[in-house]
């Protein structure tokens, strides 16, 4: 989840999106999912919870938006920039740590790209959700990947990659 986060964080800014509540949108999208991995029950237990508890609706409107089978739609930049870095955060932590040192400085958006192909390899990340995300946000696929990708670099330090 912090890899989101960090993608998030810099969508926020290519965006003139609120840094913090992207970010921290980033963060909590999948706090209820280790308790309600289900389709049925996520992430609507999580958005209840968050809705209890005070949080900004487009917040949860943009975590309700990144499970596309929720019927939200995704209608504001946040929620567009949430569901499109979610799947692909997944991707290119699991390219990083298939190098040889286990980092996200020796993954480049090509080797991502070339990944994101090999149906076997990262087999529970959703491909067509980054391809639909990359479009939703009206960018190449090869740009996103590329943009996020950065985002991560950036924040390497703090994901222990």
């Amino acid at each position: 989840m912090l890899a989101v986060e960090a993608a998030m964080r810099s969508y926020a800014r290519k965006m003139g999106g609120n840094e913090e509540l992207w970010a921290a949108t980033g963060l909590l999208h999948d706090f209820d999912y280790e308790k309600h991995p289900s389709r049925e029950e996520h992430p609507f237990v999580g958005c209840r919870i968050l809705a209890e508890r005070g949080f900004p609706p487009e917040m949860i409107e943009a975590i309700m938006g990144h499970a596309s089978y929720s019927g939200t739609p995704r209608a504001t930049p946040m929620a567009k920039a949430l569901f499109a870095s979610d799947e692909l955060c997944g991707l290119i932590t699991a390219t990083a740590l298939v190098q040889p040192g286990k980092t996200l400085a020796e993954v480049t958006a090509d080797s991502v790209l070339r990944k994101m192909k090999k149906k076997e390899f990262a087999r529970s990340v959703n491909r067509d959700e980054i391809e639909e995300g990359a479009r939703e946000l009206g960018i190449p696929l090869e740009e996103h990947v590329a943009f996020v990708l950065a985002a991560l670099q950036d924040a390497a330090p703090s994901l222990g990659l």
